[in-house]
């Protein structure tokens, strides 16, 4: 095959993939997968190598993803499945590091051989036990736990593993019907795999897939040797669950190749914060991806240079049955310590420190004429209320996105109609952002309640209350967030709360970090950002060293502002 053929191919795999990820979001039924995309897809060849994937798709699950294909073979060898097969699961330590993950793997035949895999995973609703919360003790309370299993065989589903699944799940009809949306959208990626290798005249993915794969993995191999061979380390604090935790990176570097070693970071522990090992390999290759490499497609040459380790027990390799349904958590500092590591060597391509993914969940008993779900009706909803990203080292921080995670925010609108939830105010949070030559982004408040004076609970899922995101070069600490009941009582950052009916909860997420000295921020850009409501006139003084002043023009620099005439920016 030429050049001119393989680049064609490639595309057209990447674009079976996005295919593929647009059938899951249009046929997912909960807003989790619709609206936050808390989702992925994958495309892989018979071999079980990970070729390609959507340009979407959540890090923690399409990383992990690559590797838990072998898991499911290891259970079902090609030879003991048949066409209309699906198999699925989410075995936390062998899929995608929690059971609220549910991996669905579906094999493509042509001619009685396996030719290809298609694979989803996306976040249940609900998946029973406690609720999604951090305050288990253990695995066993966390939920259903599915092993390897098939969904479907030679076509039809398994009616005692769905009656088993609607049994033990708080939303049955929400959950399987996104479970069926995965196994649809595979059957989509697998209609235009079959098309593509007809009309290519190509038996199968395998030369391909090697062709594609010995790119990705020379190019990711070349972006490594930018790095001078060492180790650099890096640390960051995590609120943890009832005391502080830290997670310590050591970043290998020989040659073309890297080492990621987490010993040094803090033990498990008995809460649902602890980490498998799948996730954090997950994490740590996309933070590198991100920024050695982030044009290289996504696949499993660009994982045969890294190699990820963390000592058993630790909270990044914790073992079974460890509680892990807030496993996120702790795996979105990974690449804040990973980056805190790599600034020594790679100065210009690293974040500064970013807020954490921040997840709710409130459930109760829907009262009185509040819309879907009917008075009476139990309900669950789980949305994503995203903080301020770190700055970079020539750009500010994106102000209400989380990273490393890319879940997306649940638009209002669409909370509102599909839940009693009631929100009163969404907005940034002036001077959240860390100062620096380049700020970081802003934080958000979000306040809401339950419609119709019902009791609910509330989980939340956060970090940062304790230890805001670091700045960078100089730059500062952003502000750290928290949970409030009304304006007086915090709410516990990992734990559930028993809310009385009508009360207001205020979610204060927190601001990235800054990059740079503060002193060394241009001023008119200190005045923009005051104009936009970023910056208040008492910060844009105290710590830019920027004064304004009244004018009929409205706000100003003030005259002899860095040579600034007074005239408006």
């Amino acid at each position: 095959m030429d050049l001119l053929d393989l680049e064609i191919v490639w595309h057209r795999l990447v674009s079976a993939a996005s295919e593929q990820w647009n059938a899951l979001l249009s046929t997912a039924f909960s807003t989790v997968v619709r609206e936050s995309e808390d989702c992925a897809v994958a495309i892989y060849d018979g071999a079980g190598r990970l070729i390609a994937q959507s340009p979407n798709g959540t890090p923690g699950q399409i990383n992990s993803m690559a590797t838990c294909i072998g898991n499911f073979l290891e259970a079902y060898p090609a030879d003991q499945l048949h066409p209309g097969d699906v198999l699925i699961s989410n075995d936390p330590w062998r899929t995608a590091g929690h059971l609220n993950d549910i991996t669905v793997v579906t094999p493509v035949f042509r001619d009685d051989v396996v030719v290809a895999f298609l694979g989803s995973c996306a976040h249940a609703l609900d998946i029973g036990g406690r609720g999604f919360s951090s305050d288990a003790q253990s695995n066993y309370e966390e939920g259903l736990f599915i092993p390897i299993s098939k969904l479907k065989k030679a076509g039809e589903f398994d009616e005692t593993l769905l009656s088993l699944i609607r049994s033990n799940v708080r939303s049955p009809n929400l959950v399987l019907g996104d479970i069926f949306a995965q196994a649809t959208c595979n059957d989509v990626g697998a209609t235009r795999i079959l098309a593509l290798l007809d009309e290519f005249g190509l038996d199968d993915l395998s030369g391909i897939g090697d062709e594609i794969l010995s790119r990705s993995e020379a190019v990711f191999r070349r972006a490594i040797e930018r790095i001078p061979d060492g180790v650099y380390e890096g640390e960051v604090v995590s609120d943890g669950f009832d005391q502080t935790i830290t997670i310590h990176c050591a970043v290998k570097v020989q040659g073309d190749s890297i080492v990621v070693d987490y010993t040094g970071s803090s033990d498990q522990v008995p809460w649902g914060i602890n980490v498998p090992l799948c996730y954090t390999a997950a994490y740590t290759s996309y933070a590198l991806k991100c920024s050695l490499a982030p044009s290289v497609p996504n696949n499993d040459g660009t994982y045969r240079a890294l190699t990820v380790t963390a000592p058993e027990g630790c909270l990044l390799n914790a073992t079974p049955p460890a509680a892990v349904a807030g496993r996120h958590i702790i795996g979105n500092f990974q690449p804040l310590a990973l980056y805190a590591a790599l600034q020594q060597a790679l100065p210009d391509d690293v974040v500064a420190g970013s807020s954490v993914l921040w997840i709710t969940t409130v459930q109760g008993t829907a009262a009185g004429n509040t819309g879907t779900p009917k008075a009476g009706a139990p309900f669950t909803s789980t949305f994503f209320v995203s903080g301020g990203m770190g700055a970079r080292r020539d750009k500010d921080g994106l102000s209400a996105t989380s990273f490393p995670a890319n879940i997306a925010m649940t638009p209002v609108e669409m909370l509102e109609s599909v839940s009693p939830l009631h929100v009163h105010r969404k907005e940034l949070r002036t001077d959240s952002g860390g100062p620096g030559q380049h700020r970081g982004g802003l934080g958000q408040d979000f306040v809401f309640t339950v419609a119709g004076g019902a009791e609910f609970t509330v989980n939340t899922m956060n970090d940062q209350t304790i230890a805001p995101p670091q700045g960078f070069a100089g730059g500062r600490d952003g502000t750290s967030g928290g949970y409030m009941l009304g304006d007086k009582r915090p709410l516990p950052a990992k734990s559930r709360a028993r809310i009385s009916g009508g009360s207001v909860v205020l979610m204060s997420t927190p601001g990235g970090g800054g990059y740079g000295e503060a002193k060394d921020r241009d001023p008119a850009l200190v005045l923009a950002d005051v104009l936009d409501g970023y910056v208040s006139v008492e910060e844009a003084l105290s710590t830019y060293g920027v004064q304004l002043i009244e004018s009929p023009e409205g706000l100003v620099l003030a005259s002899g502002t860095n040579g600034h005439d007074g005239r408006p920016a």
